[in-house]
């Protein structure tokens, strides 16, 4: 099972945490083709993320590579995501599919009430 784009490769996903969470590293498996994921843009605590609001300067942007088994983590800037009640992911380009697909999005972090 997996996640896939509509009509072109941008993908929004937002999270809503039930309590703070300091976020340490994300993992994301997709295929070992075009339509895995090449950038990840992370955005902290805005509720109902719209694709109108990715024009925004993210709080972090990370190269993607390739990934079938979800083995890499990409760490981030704890100092920006240590009181997180709400995480937007947002893909905004793949390796040249016209969709992108998802199967799998791991957070490693800290949660507190």
């Amino acid at each position: 099972q997996f996640v896939e784009s509509d009509d072109d490769e941008e993908l929004l996903f937002n999270i809503p945490f039930t309590g703070s969470v300091k976020l340490k590293g994300v993992l994301v498996m997709g295929e070992d083709d075009g339509t895995h994921p090449a950038e990840m843009r992370l955005f902290r605590n805005i509720p109902h993320m719209s694709f109108d609001d990715t024009a925004r300067e993210a709080e972090q942007t990370f190269s993607l590579n390739r990934d079938p088994l979800g083995e890499l983590e990409y760490p981030t800037k704890i100092a920006r995501f240590s009181n997180v009640y709400h995480l937007s992911m947002h893909f905004p380009k793949n390796f040249g599919a016209e969709t992108t697909k998802i199967f799998y999005i791991g957070l490693k972090g800290e949660w507190a009430e």
